[in-house]
């Protein structure tokens, strides 16, 4: 019987430029391909991205983004992002999972139907592809993160 993954994470610190955002698709490749992570590597590096690009671009400021990659006790995976503004990422109807999507007007679309807006597709594609999502305050700012399940095989 194989024994069961043992509770790990790693942190990066990731420059607040757009340099970041191949830098952690690097990393999180990386990090999951050398441990053998039995998860959905390609989802877990569109999703990294997602996330670092949304902190580069919707915060200010030089302080780094810290990437962080944990195995959860289920044998999935969490990706964070934390950056130094505390304002809630737009898409989030509160601590938790992002909200549905919206016309390019912001107004709720039906349930199912996809945005046509030029921006916030990355929430969407958060929200599609991954187990959980959501944000939650922290000391110095926020972390928005994503679960990804354990790959069967």
């Amino acid at each position: 019987m194989p024994e069961p993954l043992r509770a790990a994470t790693w942190r990066f610190a990731l420059p607040h430029t757009t340099a970041a955002v191949p830098l952690a698709r690097a990393l999180i490749r990386n990090t999951l391909a050398d441990i053998g992570a039995p998860v959905d590597g390609d989802t877990a590096e569109l999703l990294t991205a997602e996330l670092v690009a949304n902190a580069v671009q919707h915060t200010d400021g030089d302080e780094p983004i810290e990437l962080v990659v944990e195995l959860v006790p289920t044998g999935g995976w969490q990706v964070e992002v934390h950056d130094q503004d505390p304002t809630p990422p737009g898409g989030f109807d509160g601590p938790g999972r992002p909200e549905g999507p919206k016309r390019p007007d912001g107004a709720d679309l039906p349930d199912g139907t996809p945005s046509l807006a030029e921006r916030g597709r990355g929430l969407l594609l958060i929200r599609t592809l991954s187990a959980d999502a959501g944000y939650r305050p922290t000391d110095f700012g926020k972390a928005v993160w994503f679960t990804l399940p354990p790959r069967t095989r």
